[in-house]
């Protein structure tokens, strides 16, 4: 059986919670766990959690991080990049994960998903509400 490390699970979360945003932007029902299969063929509790808490959470996350985005919205971004922050800003408040490991990895994701200047603002997020955590 395939062993995924966290990097590469945080990945096929943001591929999961990307997907959910589509979903939910155009107004589709969808089940989470369906997604899940789709994505990770094995279950795992890391992005059970992870994609949960997000979902569970998502307008806490959301108010947070448009109270942190400079004129900015999370709706405004794209459907990957909103994915990379809503699991940063869950990771960093409703986990165990040390905060900058928290904030390193959504960084990663966004040097490989996001432009340059999204890749800024999610680190500026992020690195707000660790400081005001």
């Amino acid at each position: 059986m395939e062993q995924f490390n966290r990097s590469e699970l945080r990945k096929k979360i943001m591929t999961i919670l990307y997907q959910i945003n589509v979903y939910q932007n155009n107004k589709m029902s969808y089940d989470v766990d369906s997604i899940m299969k789709e994505v990770v063929e094995i279950e795992n509790e890391f992005v059970k959690e992870i994609v949960y808490g997000v979902i569970t959470y998502q307008k806490e996350i959301d108010e947070l991080a448009n109270q942190y985005l400079d004129g900015w919205t999370i709706d405004r971004l794209g459907n990957t990049d909103s994915a990379i922050l809503r699991m940063g800003i869950y990771e960093l408040l409703y986990t165990e994960t040390p905060d900058v490991v928290c904030i390193n990895e959504a960084i990663e994701l966004a040097k490989m998903y996001s432009d340059d200047s999204v890749r800024k603002m999610i680190n500026g997020v992020l690195d707000k509400i660790y400081h005001n955590k």
